[in-house]
C-alpha cells in the first residue's frame, strides 16, 4: 500500500494536477468568499463566521475530486498497465488503499490553505475572536469525512470504465446523488419521517458541522467510504 500510496503522491506533484486542484479550490472560494458581492461574501454577513466556505466546498470538491480519481484505474485500463499492477505482490486492497490515501491526502493539501481564512475571519471579528470554534473545527473535520466519501465513489467509478470523462461524469453523478439526491426524494414524496435524508451525506455533514461529534455521522461517513472502497475491489477482482 506504501508503494502505491508514495508513487500516486509523486504523480501528483511531478505534473501540474496536484497544483491546479489545490490553485482551483483555493481560487474559486477566495473569489466567492472575498471578492464576488454575493451571499457568500463573508464581508456581507452579520456574523463572524465560515460558514460559507463550507457550504461551497462540497460543490466545489464535486468536480475537483472526481477529476483527481477519474484516472486512477481508468487510464491504467486504457493504457493496459493495470494487467502489471494485478499481477504485482499486491492485494487489491492495498492498491485501493494506496490510491485512496494518496488522493486524500491531496485533498487535506488543498483545504489546509484555507485556515487563511478562520485567522482573517478570527481577527475581523468584533471583537477579535469573536468565532464559534468548535463548530468551525466540526466543519473541517465534516469537510475531509464528505471529501473521503468523493475519494470512494471516484475510485469506483474509475475502476468500471477506461474512458477518463466517462469516469469523470460518473462520479459526479454519484457525488452528487449522494450529498443531495436523497433529500430531493424526500422532497418529491413528502416523506415525513425523513428516512432518505438520512441515507444522504447532507444531513450528516450539517450536523458535524455544528460542531458536535456525533458517533452515528462520524459511523455513516466511515461505513459509506468503506463501502465504495469495497465496490472497488470487487471491481478490480472481477478484472483479474
Amino acid at each position: 500500500m506504501k508503494s502505491v500510496y508514495l508513487k500516486e503522491l509523486t504523480e501528483f506533484f511531478s505534473t501540474t494536477i496536484g497544483y491546479i486542484v489545490i490553485i482551483s479550490y483555493l481560487l474559486i472560494n477566495s473569489l466567492f468568499l472575498w471578492i464576488f458581492n454575493s451571499g457568500f461574501n463573508i464581508l456581507n454577513g452579520e456574523f463572524a463566521q465560515l460558514t460559507s466556505l463550507f457550504v461551497l466546498s462540497p460543490w466545489v470538491f464535486l468536480f475537483l475530486v472526481s477529476a483527481i480519481c477519474m484516472k486512477m484505474f481508468s487510464e491504467e485500463i486504457n493504457s493496459g498497465t493495470i494487467e502489471i499492477l494485478l499481477t504485482q505482490p499486491l492485494k487489491e486492497t492495498d492498491i485501493v488503499l494506496g490510491k485512496f490515501f494518496a488522493s486524500i491526502t491531496l485533498v487535506i493539501l488543498s483545504i489546509t490553505p484555507s485556515l487563511v481564512y478562520f485567522f482573517s475571519v478570527f481577527k475581523l471579528g468584533n471583537p477579535v475572536g469573536n468565532i464559534d470554534i468548535g463548530s468551525t473545527i466540526g466543519s473541517y473535520i465534516g469537510l475531509i469525512f464528505l471529501s473521503g466519501i468523493y475519494v470512494s465513489i471516484g475510485l469506483f467509478a474509475s475502476s468500471l470504465t477506461q474512458s477518463q470523462i466517462t469516469a469523470f461524469l460518473l462520479s459526479v453523478f454519484l457525488c452528487f446523488f449522494m450529498y443531495i439526491g436523497f433529500d430531493s426524494i424526500d422532497e418529491i414524496i413528502h416523506s415525513n419521517s425523513i428516512f432518505f435524508s438520512k441515507i444522504g451525506i447532507n444531513s450528516h455533514y450539517v450536523s458535524i458541522s455544528r460542531g458536535v461529534l456525533d458517533s452515528k455521522d462520524i459511523t455513516y461517513f466511515i461505513s459509506t467510504i468503506i463501502f465504495f472502497l469495497f465496490l472497488t475491489i470487487k471491481s478490480l477482482e472481477k478484472r483479474k
